[in-house]
Formats: structure tokens, sequence, C-alpha cells
């Protein structure tokens, strides 16, 4: 069996000439002295991500999801600088994401990923939002909607390949494409998702590729999306119509085990509460997990898992966890991870080169999100979507 394989791409451009010299930064949430840390979102970078993808996709369309607030880096903003980039399509999760999202794209297409929940088939026409239909009882629900409203909003159907989520069957679909030849059959997209993008010789790709590619046959002059942000960099038999990307639009690695291809759009720095000086043999926070194996001098930093920086990071006696850019220098996370807290060991600079307001970088520099994601043993989706509106933010236009 042919395996799907990544295809390498070229360094990218770091300052396209397609992307306006940067403007003045807008800011939201507390003021930046007030705040335990700084978030800054590079707009122009999830700019240049999306049509960094766009170019690799071509001819298809480069569609993009904001869901989940963006990935945790604001629906809003996000999806107003990529409309006035021309991006046409997004993907929320659910109708309230697709109701803030259309206050800032009046015109874009907006597809809801976790389709039709009972009775909700009014408030999609009332947002012009479209569902993602995956079982026949919502594309039921959702038919007779259209008949009794004369709605022609339309809708995605979504094919289950072999993920084994959301989606109608093969043959479901299959016994569902003589609809489209009538006039209204109110199908604007065919979808799939791959379940192992991320994993290049993984066999259920190329099943699933060619299980699309049949159901595709079925539904010819349907305009049809398989690949997300991995699924891109599998090769063109992936890119069908449209890609929807979405962690690589934030600057997460879709291709992990190779370079990163996408520029780093998110930056969290962290306040200097106070610094500590600890003797050896003294333990730092909660559970007394971490010890000091000689007097050290910790700062104590006003940033937590109740902000996003995940407790799984933390640090023990016997495994580290994640870093912090410290005066320049890369410093380990001492102890555990509290809610508004984190402690770092800063043994290592010298006396006077941290003080009280000063800032750690957490991520930025050094510290990518894939990074801190394989510290806390998880992905770069779950590092994102956590970040707190406690943060104040900086974006980058």
């Amino acid at each position: 069996m042919r395996m799907a394989t990544v295809e390498t791409l070229p360094p990218p451009d770091l300052t396209p000439p397609d992307i306006a010299p940067a403007a003045t930064p807008v800011t939201a949430g507390p003021p930046a002295d007030q705040a335990g840390g700084i978030l800054t979102v590079d707009l122009a970078a999830i700019e240049h991500n999306w049509r960094l993808i766009g170019r690799r996709a071509t001819p298809s369309e480069c569609a993009a999801v904001v869901k989940a607030d963006a990935y945790g880096c604001g629906l809003e903003q996000v999806a107003a600088r990529l409309a006035r980039a021309g991006c046409k399509t997004f993907f929320v999760a659910d109708l309230e994401e697709a109701r803030r999202l259309r206050a800032v794209a009046a015109e874009s297409a907006i597809y809801v990923l976790n389709g039709l929940l009972p009775g909700t088939a009014s408030a999609f026409a009332e947002t012009r939002a479209r569902p993602v239909i995956g079982s026949l009882v919502e594309l039921a629900e959702w038919d007779a909607f259209c008949a009794a409203q004369a709605w022609r909003g339309g809708a995605a159907l979504h094919v289950d390949t072999g993920m084994n989520r959301l989606g109608i069957s093969a043959n479901e679909a299959a016994a569902l494409a003589p609809r489209i030849r009538a006039e209204n059959h109110g199908i604007t997209l065919l979808m799939s998702h791959l379940a192992c993008a991320d994993q290049p010789e993984h066999p259920l790709n190329d099943r699933q590729i060619r299980l699309f590619r049949e159901v595709r046959l079925l539904y010819r002059g349907i305009p049809s999306s398989l690949a997300a942000s991995s699924g891109v960099f599998l090769g063109n038999t992936t890119h069908c119509d449209m890609v929807r990307p979405g962690i690589a639009l934030y600057g997460g690695n879709p291709t992990p085990g190779h370079s990163n291809p996408m520029r780093p759009a998110v930056r969290l720095d962290a306040h200097v509460l106070q610094v500590r000086h600890v003797g050896k043999s003294e333990a730092i926070g909660y559970g007394a997990v971490w010890t000091a194996r000689h007097a050290s001098r910790i700062a104590v930093i006003a940033v937590g898992y109740g902000d996003g920086y995940l407790r799984a990071a933390s640090s023990t006696d016997e495994a580290p966890g994640a870093d912090a850019i410290v005066a320049g220098k890369r410093c380990p996370i001492a102890g555990r991870i509290s809610m508004d807290l984190a402690a770092v060991d800063i043994t290592a600079l010298p006396e006077n080169a941290v003080r009280r307001g000063d800032l750690v970088t957490l991520i930025g520099d050094e510290i990518t999100v894939d990074d801190l994601a394989n510290k806390a043993g998880t992905i770069s989706y779950e590092v994102l979507t956590n970040l707190s509106r406690r943060y104040h933010r900086v974006y980058r236009v």
C-alpha cells in the first residue's frame, strides 16, 4: 500500500510582499501593568500562515478554522484580519461562535462543524450560517425546515471515512447522492476529516483518501473538502476544492517530526512578583515535589493554570517540566504550577539579573507552543485554547 508522505516546503518567506507594514498594535483586557501576563498575538503572522497554506494548496480555496475563539487567539480579531486578506469561508464549532463571526465577516460563508442541534434550524437561518450535517436525522430536520421556510442558505454534508466520530456513512452518502440532481438540493459542501494526518505513514490516511474520492465521484459538481492543517502537507490528493487549516494558522507545527513551516503567532510573558532565596533541601510549592539541590534563587511569576499555563508542565525531583526565558536565558520551572502562580529557578543567573516586575517568557523566543505542549504531555491545540482572558492582550496588526 502506498503511504501518504509529507511534502517538503521551502523555508517560508518571512517578509512576504502581500502583508502590509505593521501598524500600531491593538490592545485588550486589563492594563499591562496590572495583568499577571501579557499575551501577544501576531495577526500579520496568522495572515502570512494562511497565505502560505493557500499557495501550497492552489488552486483549491483556503478557508480558515476559527473555532474555540480562534484557538485562543481572539475570534473577532483573527477573522476580521483574514476576511480583509480575502478569506471567504470560515469554520466554527457552534452557533454562538457563528454569531460572533458574522459580526466581523458579513459576507463570508460560515460552516458550523458541530452540526444541527434539535430545534436550531431557524437560528442558523437568522445567522446565515450553514450546518455541517452529520446524520440522517439532522438532514431530515434541516430539509423540513428549508422546505417549510423556503430557505436556501446551504449546508455541508459530512461523510465519515474512518474517524468514527461525526458524519454519515459512505453507504448513506451513496444512497443520498441522487438528490444532487434536484435544483434545490441544498448541499454546498461535501466534507470529511482525516484522523491521522499528522502521521503521514499511517495506513488510515490512504484508506480515507480513497474512500472520499469514491464518494466525491457520486457528488460531481459539489465542492469538497478533506484536508485540515496536517492534511494539506500529505500532498495534493487531499486538497480537493477547499482546505481548512486550523492550528497551522496560529503557528502550531502541522508536520510533526519536521521543521515547522509556519510563522510563530503567539507570545506569552509573565510578570515576576517576587524573587526568593531558598535553602538547600527546601521544597517549592504544593505537594513539595521539587526540592532545591543547593541554595537557590526562585522567581515567582503571576501566571498559573487559571491562566491556561497547564499544571501538567510542572517540575518534580523525578521529572523536569517546562522552561522559561529569563533575562535572555532558559531557566526551569520549579515545582507544581498552581492556579495563579508558578516558580522559576533562576539560580544560574547573576544575582541582580531579575527584579520584581520584570517579564519572563513562557512562549516565545526559543520556546515554541509545541515545545510547551511537549513538556505538558499534550498538543499545541490544548495549550492555545486554554489561554486566559486574564492576560493583557496585544494584537500586532
